[in-house]
């Protein structure tokens, strides 16, 4: 479907939206809870939140890898 050398950037996209859509979809229910504006107050913060997680995961995904299997050398 995509080239290898796509799979940094389609793994920062799924990640990102995966992460986004489940924690803003949380964080609105707990701080506004269920009424018939939730879907808006979640799609205006799934809109906002999602280029910054995408952003801070293209950028530092690498390294967090890296430090994970640093730390997770022990068998």
């Amino acid at each position: 479907m995509f080239s290898k050398k796509r799979l940094r950037l389609v793994n920062s996209v799924l990640m990102s939206l995966m992460m986004v859509f489940i924690m803003t979809a949380i964080i609105t229910y707990i701080n506004t809870g269920y009424d018939a504006d939730y879907l808006s107050r979640w799609v205006k913060s799934f809109v906002l939140a999602w280029p910054f997680a995408f952003s801070v995961i293209l950028v530092f995904g690498q390294k967090v890898q890296k430090l994970s299997v640093q730390l997770c050398n022990k068998d």
